[in-house]
């Protein structure tokens, strides 16, 4: 392998390291996004900037991050808009590399559950064939960096009452009280 070579591997892999954010403000507070070259790797929501920050940089230790606010405004424009009316869908392009194949597959079977409805762990772990898995779910369920775009929201107790929300059970209780509104 020549030099050359070499410098567009590594810049190659620097590109892929780097992860792009934005930090904007919705109806539930400030939201983070985060893009991968990949698609939309972290919707987070808070109310401090700077906790956003720590928790985005927790998510990913080994990447570069760059804060990039007119390259994300579209995303955040996206995400406060989908906030607002629910009805009109999320569409951004995601990247879930950064869980384990269980929890992509079970943020897959939460992609499906459509705007304005919800279901519960034990449900959920069944459609994956998991008769007795709604702790794995749960815990998977919270592993879930993209709110909104893998919409954990939506799953409740087998009692039907909120449970766990690593955004608070108040903005979940607003998220599922908006969506089914539409």
């Amino acid at each position: 392998m020549n030099h050359m070579q070499t410098d567009m591997q590594a810049t190659t892999a620097s590109v892929l390291d780097t992860i792009s954010y934005a930090i904007g403000q919705s109806a539930l507070g400030n939201i983070l996004a985060a893009r991968s070259p990949i698609g939309v790797c972290a919707i987070l929501i808070g109310a401090d900037a700077g906790t956003l920050r720590q928790d985005l940089a927790n998510r990913f230790p080994s990447r570069v991050l760059l804060e990039d606010a007119a390259g994300l405004r579209d995303d955040l424009a996206a995400i406060a808009r989908f906030i607002e009316t629910p009805g009109a869908g999320l569409d951004l392009p995601l990247d879930m590399r950064n869980g384990t194949p269980f929890q992509q597959r079970v943020w897959e079977a939460l992609r499906a559950i459509p705007c304005g409805a919800t279901v519960t762990y034990t449900a959920l772990a069944r459609r994956l064939g998991m008769p007795d898995g709604a702790r794995a779910v749960a815990t998977a369920c919270a592993a879930n960096a993209v709110a909104l775009g893998i919409p954990c929201h939506r799953v409740l107790r087998a009692d039907g009452s909120l449970s766990g929300y690593r955004w608070g059970i108040e903005r979940k209780r607003a998220l599922l009280e908006r969506e089914a509104a539409i």
